[in-house]
């Protein structure tokens, strides 16, 4: 009992950071469409900028995030503007075909950089315990992690609520024909979009490359988590993406529990798979769809 207290403890923790994870790509496909390849490779960079700037500069941890999500920033708007932008509207497969060659190119790169060696930024909770019990061991890092998580995804939400940036981003989402009429400018609305997705990206490749590790190809593998988060929770839902972190992290921990670690993964996608088979949409998309970016 006490081993399946800690399972479903340490699934719903792990959910909440694959929430972060998925976040930024369930944030352009709402207004662009657009599956990111190149996401899991950015969230990559930004943890080996956040190492860079811990070790070569002796920062810690928040500067060296903050002055990554500046970098991140940068670079996110300028791949829009002057990449994805500039073939976006001849259709789909153009704008995917960009972020995939940019996605090959940053692994190239670090791949040069720093070669294949596994890498992790050293955070102020690994190793420790934040509670003690009969019933479960809750991990310090995890906790904390999903803390930030939650909290970064809820403003989020607010921001795409309550902000003129986000009510520019929901009617893109919704009508972009109708929101150009309407005066919003969707072409520096994708840029703003694709600006505030690797920022979050950001925060996601600190909690990642403290906890996990990183190398140069790591990204598709967290392409992956994030691809089945936003499908289970709907794409283009802020609001899904939470839920179906939780969901992924708890089918993950709980096929371990039952079956074995070797069936962790394997278990989380044929949970994904059943709930699409009944709602092939996600479980959120119809508010993402109908009601602009949740």
């Amino acid at each position: 009992m006490e081993l399946f207290v800690q399972a479903l403890v340490q699934g719903v923790l792990l959910g909440g950071m694959y929430a972060i994870i998925g976040v930024g790509l369930s944030l352009v496909f709402g207004i662009m469409k657009l599956t990111n390849i190149a996401h899991g490779s950015l969230m990559i960079l930004a943890s080996y900028f956040i190492m860079v700037f811990v070790t070569q500069f002796n920062v810690n941890l928040g500067v060296a995030l903050l002055m990554t999500i500046v970098v991140m920033v940068v670079i996110g708007t300028l791949i829009q503007k002057f990449l994805i932008n500039q073939v976006i509207a001849k259709g789909p497969e153009p704008a995917l075909l960009v972020t995939f060659g940019i996605s090959i190119i940053i692994q190239n790169i670090l791949q040069q950089i720093f070669r294949a060696d596994s890498q992790i930024i050293r955070g102020p909770f690994a190793g420790v315990n934040a509670l003690t019990s009969k019933w479960a061991v809750i991990s310090g890092e995890y906790l904390m992690n999903c803390v930030i998580s939650v909290v970064v995804i809820i403003v989020l939400a607010i921001i795409v609520k309550k902000t003129y940036i986000g009510r520019a981003i929901r009617a893109a989402s919704s009508n972009p024909t109708t929101a150009e009429f309407m005066g919003v400018n969707t072409s520096k609305t994708q840029i703003y979009t694709m600006g505030i997705a690797v920022a979050v990206g950001s925060v996601a490749g600190l909690l990642v490359g403290q906890t996990f590790g990183f190398t140069p190809y790591s990204g598709t593998q967290y392409l992956i988590i994030a691809f089945g988060v936003v499908v289970i929770g709907g794409m283009g839902s802020i609001v899904g993406t939470l839920l179906g972190g939780m969901i992924l992290g708890l089918a993950q921990l709980l096929g371990a529990h039952f079956f074995g670690s070797g069936y962790m993964n394997l278990t989380g996608y044929i949970v994904m798979l059943v709930l699409l088979t009944f709602m092939p949409r996600g479980l959120l998309s119809s508010m993402g769809r109908h009601e602009g970016l949740k």
